[in-house]
């Protein structure tokens, strides 16, 4: 495995990249350039970062590159195309109910694997954290936040709740 900073690095992909160093393992998300937006595709990655944390890992360090911890789900999310590969939003509402609640789960994990009893989880937050990306703090144990950070859940205006 290729080394950073001392670090072991875990992987690196879909906009998500995972090291350890001894007990403490850090989580960035890596696409600074849209504000660290998040996608389904971002959500198996951090999904698959909590399933290869190694037994030795107590504490997890969850931050984002750039000058936003993440500015929620990517808008491309909403056009008809979606992500490639990916069934679109629309897709999605048009399938079964169990269908869509499978995957919906399937996108939860990304956020719930923070609550693992066996670890301490810490959000490091800047700047942005809205909706999901305010949500991905949410699931922290902890939040450290600088002084610029900005928190909107613009969901529940729409009658939404987020789980």
């Amino acid at each position: 495995m290729a080394t950073l900073d001392d670090s072991e690095l875990v992987f690196d992909k879909d906009g998500v990249r995972l090291t350890v160093e001894d007990a403490v393992a850090t989580v960035t998300l890596t696409n600074p350039a849209k504000r660290n937006a998040q996608s389904p595709a971002l959500w198996r990655a951090l999904t698959e970062a909590g399933r290869s944390l190694p037994g030795s890992v107590r504490v997890v360090v969850l931050r984002g590159e750039g000058k936003s911890f993440s500015a929620g789900l990517d808008r491309q999310a909403f056009t008809p195309e979606g992500f490639d590969g990916e069934p679109s939003f629309l897709e999605m509402a048009r399938g079964s109910d169990e269908d869509l609640d499978a995957l919906i789960a399937e996108y939860q994990e990304a956020f719930t694997w923070w609550r693992r009893s066996d670890l301490v989880s810490i959000a490091a937050v800047q700047g942005h954290a809205i909706g999901a990306g305010f949500q991905l703090a949410l699931a922290c144990d902890l939040r450290v936040v600088a002084e610029d950070v900005q928190f909107a859940m613009r969901e529940t205006s729409l009658g939404l709740v987020p789980t």
